[in-house]
């Protein structure tokens, strides 16, 4: 029973040291740059930048399956699958359209443009330069999925509605964590004004 407990204790002693480690690393990763405008009870209004990024075409529908299968081909292309076998710096936050087909999108770190971008070696993966624009966010934590995507977009509208700010149907989720972080974890569905 004594060695049961040190090994469970290393375990636990081991993971904690993983997720503080990934909860450090993530205050490295740049960000999809934003200003808030204002903020409300429930979400956020937000000015974006204009920003590059690589995006996927997902044949796939829900979320579940389109964030397994976009994820892994965008990850493949900055992890040096690509024309140099170039790495390009990871961000955040992952973004998929909420479309009835999904596009997966990762932020270009922006010391890059499209010229300095290596070609893909995988087809289907395009480069699009998103506009500024200005969008309202709702977060929240936890895991996602599509029951909650959904819930939060819903929450999302009837706060916009009670508000009277008028809105587009463009809405993305955005997922700001690595797969195995458990603690910590922050989500969003956000929608573009009009």
């Amino acid at each position: 029973m004594k060695i049961v407990t040190i090994i469970l204790v290393v375990i636990l002693i081991a993971f904690a040291f993983v997720q503080l480690y990934f909860i450090l690393a993530q205050r490295n990763i740049e960000t999809y740059p934003y200003t808030v405008k204002k903020k409300y009870n429930r979400f956020e209004i937000r000015n974006y930048e204009a920003t590059l990024f690589t995006s996927v075409k997902l044949s796939t529908k829900g979320y579940k399956n389109s964030s397994g299968q976009g994820f892994s081909i965008l990850a493949r292309y900055i992890f040096g699958n690509n024309e140099r076998n170039e790495k390009i710096s990871m961000t955040s936050p992952v973004s998929i359209s909420l479309e009835d087909s999904m596009t997966m999108m990762f932020m270009v770190p922006k010391k890059l443009n499209k010229d300095m971008l290596p070609k893909p070696n995988q087809s289907g993966i395009e480069f699009r330069e998103e506009p500024a624009k200005t969008v309202a966010a709702i977060r929240f934590s936890g895991w996602a999925n599509e029951t909650k995507i959904e819930k939060y977009k819903q929450n999302l509208k009837a706060a916009l509605d009670a508000e009277g700010i008028k809105y587009s149907n463009q809405f993305y989720f955005f997922g700001y964590n690595a797969p195995y972080e458990v603690f910590n974890r922050k989500n969003e569905v956000i929608v573009e004004l009009q």
